[in-house]
């Protein structure tokens, strides 16, 4: 196919176009401007593209700046999306949710219902049946559960997985607020849990008075640090953006109390309900009408709000021979604590404090940091006294269970392994091939890649959680392999090419001729997932974000490594030697190295700052260094880079820990990577030796992975399970019962268990347990 246009409008106006400038085939790529070289021309030959895949990889070698324009666009949208903690100037975050562990709680939304001083059956049969009754023809409810307690009525109903957690908690108001009369109880009213998830308690803290130099004074009574929290931090901290509830929790909350005497009630004739009826109505305000005094008008009220505990005991019950009986005249009064079910324990002394609960959707390590911003704002304000010895005690919030270092944990594991994966690709492809703009290549896959992802996970809706986050983690492998096998075939072309062929054109077929080979591998594995995707329940809440995850890793990768990283190879891989023509201008860009080194050198590190100098320096000398000097060069540099990536992975993987020091972690690295290189090297060596004798003694061969197998079996379902269907006695026998002993199979497990170095210990006794036998058992355990 010949485009005739373009041939007469190129014989026209201008020389006969390059290769790069020509979209047909066949072409002939000639010498590179400058090449001197005496070499015949070899005809290296792009052929038109014909598959997608081959057009999408020409297109992006031709149009270099629109892919690099692209891809910087991505890396910006993709560090703004990203869950780590980076403050980037300039730039605005909106990051992916991120938690500590997968929420695999069913869609429900609770109902409480409070009836004071009734029994369980009470409640059971008054507050809890008529509710559970009602709240299950509701559109979308899979199952209602309940629990009737002393005092209290809790009703869970759960919903399909389907429906959407808001339009749920509306449905369950429009319930409520719609019952029959006589449903409940007279002054019994239900209410419905706050928008949050099982795994919306993120944040609990102790008030505790310290002294300037935050040591813990006390001096502060029960009472006194549960009205700071009820009346003062819960109210702040509700208004920290994200957050659904702060429940009180521990001390003693403060009411007024009147004892009755029966005797002196009997002898002025007096009867509880006029008691508790005098009370109620000397705790009231009451408006008048207005009354006109020189033109003004004035409010007529009475003030009867009750502020001191004389208010009470002047209060009148009734009135007898016109003597006024008071509450005074019939009952003590005075300020005692109200009547509680639990308390907390700090180091075995009891604390008031509270816990913060995350609105469901909200991103928890967000909400956290508001949390301890609005924290920092209210400290100034919050109470102090002068204790007896002249300390001053201010009033302090004082976290003891902080979500936020547990996911910053889960994160790391992730910066860890993509750290450790792209320290680990350079000395690889460095030792196996000597080529530092490959293993260069290769690395810059790995993060483009994964801020990719990022951004599929937040338009997606998937949270960053540790099984989220082990997706990236287990792709990062597949995805260094697909850099590897593109760049392998690259520099395979370019030291095979004749000397007229053209960087362009061997970069070309050196991509096209394994692209759709990679894309099909990678289609392969995500269609594996295919089942994981159709998963419910509990399962799919589990393992749907890995899934997701490593989707979005593997087709952001092929996407990089098929457009970027193309791109990328022809301008580090690009050979044309500097054109003598340009005269001064040839200095320009290593002058503009240097001189970037200098300042690098100056402000950031000096070692880097060398190395750019280094690079300015390689780069104009580079015409003037015979091959020779410039082979030995190379494999010095290659080298000096493979010691020092060894030197910067062993700082920070530490396999040996860091008590051994830093010589010892190298050393250890270095073995552990020698060795496999060199285990693979010698693998690579006699394989073909292996592979013709496997060949010419298939049978023998195929016992080894025969035996393989059936241990395999033997270990994953053991061996008694295995020989169920033998007789009584043939199991019975001494070596039979020794292996079914020595190998009982693997058991099951639905949650793997999890160590990121944090726990919070929630102990349970016996529901019948006093408060104060449950306080007395917390105390020694938090003692010990």
């Amino acid at each position: 196919m010949t485009d005739h246009s373009n041939e007469q409008s190129s014989q026209a106006n201008s020389p006969a176009p390059t290769p790069e400038d020509r979209t047909d085939a066949p072409v002939t790529a000639q010498p590179a401007s400058g090449d001197t070289s005496g070499d015949a021309p070899a005809e290296c030959v792009i052929c038109a593209p014909e598959s997608v895949t081959d057009k999408i990889i020409h297109f992006c070698l031709k149009r270099k700046l629109i892919v690099f324009l692209l891809t910087c666009m991505i890396i910006g949208w993709g560090i703004m999306v990203a869950p780590f903690d980076w403050n980037v100037a300039d730039l605005p975050r909106n990051p992916v949710p991120v938690d500590a562990i997968p929420d695999i709680g069913e869609n429900q939304q609770i109902v409480f219902t409070p009836w004071a001083g009734r029994s369980p059956q009470d409640v059971e049969d008054q507050i809890t049946y008529p509710l559970t009754v009602s709240l299950l023809g509701i559109p979308g409810v899979k199952t209602v559960r309940s629990y009737s307690m002393f005092g209290f009525s809790s009703i869970y109903v759960i919903f399909d997985e389907d429906v959407e957690f808001y339009w749920s908690r509306s449905r369950l108001l429009e319930k409520l607020n719609s019952l029959p009369p006589g449903t409940l109880p007279q002054g019994v009213q239900a209410t419905l849990g706050p928008d949050a998830t099982a795994l919306g308690q993120v944040y609990w803290y102790t008030i505790e008075g310290r002294d300037p130099d935050g040591n813990p004074t006390g001096g502060w009574d029960l009472d006194e640090l549960r009205s700071v929290q009820d009346w003062y931090v819960r109210y702040a901290l509700l208004s920290a953006e994200g957050v659904s509830e702060v429940a009180s929790a521990g001390g003693f909350i403060k009411e007024y109390q009147i004892d009755v005497n029966p005797d002196a009630m009997r002898a002025h004739g007096v009867t509880l309900e006029q008691v508790v009826g005098a009370v109620r109505m000397s705790n009231l305000d009451v408006g008048a009408r207005t009354i006109e005094v020189n033109n003004v008008e004035y409010v007529i009220r009475g003030v009867g709000f009750i502020k001191k505990l004389s208010d009470i005991e002047k209060a009148v019950v009734r009135v007898a021979d016109n003597v006024p009986i008071t509450v005074r005249d019939v009952a003590s009064v005075h300020l005692g604590p109200a009547t509680r079910r639990g308390q907390l324990d700090k180091d075995g002394v009891e604390v008031a404090g509270g816990v913060v609960v995350v609105r469901y959707g909200e991103n928890p390590l967000q909400v956290i940091r508001n949390i301890k911003e609005k924290i920092a704002q209210i400290a100034p304000g919050m109470p102090s006294k002068v204790l007896p010895d002249g300390t001053v005690s201010k009033l302090t919030i004082v976290p003891f269970y902080d979500r936020a270092g547990l996911i910053r944990e889960t994160l790391g594991t992730l910066d860890t392994a993509l750290t450790e994966e792209i320290l680990i690709t350079i000395i690889v492809v460095l030792i196996a091939v000597m080529h530092f703009r490959s293993s260069l290549l290769i690395s810059v896959l790995l993060p483009i890649a994964v801020l990719m992802c990022f951004i599929g996970m937040k338009n997606f809706g998937v949270d960053a959680n540790i099984v989220a986050l082990s997706g990236i983690a287990i792709a990062i492998g597949t995805m260094v392999d697909m850099g590897i096998i593109i760049c392998e075939n690259i520099l395979k072309k370019l030291e095979e090419a004749p000397p007229g062929a053209t960087t362009f054109a061997l970069v070309y077929a050196g991509v096209s001729e394994v692209g759709s080979a990679v894309l099909t591998a990678v289609a392969t594995t995500v269609v594996s997932f295919l089942p994981v995707f159709v998963m419910e329940g509990a399962e799919g809440k589990l393992f749907k974000p890995l899934a997701y995850t490593k989707t979005f890793a593997l087709g952001a990768s092929i996407i990089v490594a098929l457009t970027v990283l193309p791109a990328l190879a022809h301008v580090l891989f690009d050979k044309r030697k500097l054109n003598p023509a340009l005269g001064a201008r040839r200095f320009l860009l290593p002058a503009l190295m240097a001189l970037a080194g200098l300042w690098t050198g100056l402000r950031l590190s000096w070692w880097v700052g060398g190395a750019v100098v280094y690079l300015g320096c390689r780069r104009l000398l580079g015409d003037r260094i015979s091959p020779r000097a410039n082979r030995f060069l190379s494999r010095i540099e290659n080298w000096t880079i493979i010691l020092t990536v060894g030197v910067i992975l062993s700082d920070h993987w530490l396999p040996l820990g860091p008590e051994k020091g830093s010589v010892p972690n190298f050393l250890f690295v270095a073995l552990l990577v020698g060795g496999l290189m060199g285990f693979f090297q010698l693998f690579q060596r006699v394989y073909p030796a292996a592979l013709g004798w496997c060949l010419r003694h298939k049978a023998l061969f195929l016992t080894l992975p025969a035996f393989v197998t059936a241990f395999g079996m033997v270990v994953w379902l053991g061996f008694g399970n295995i020989m169920a269907w033998a007789p009584a006695s043939v199991r019975a026998l001494p070596p039979v019962a020794a292996l079914s002993h020595a190998f009982p199979g693997l058991g099951k497990e639905f949650m793997p268990p999890l160590d990121e170095g944090a726990f919070l210990y929630m102990p349970t006794t016996m529901p019948h347990a006093s408060i104060g036998e449950v306080g007395d058992i917390l105390g020694k355990q938090d003692k010990a």
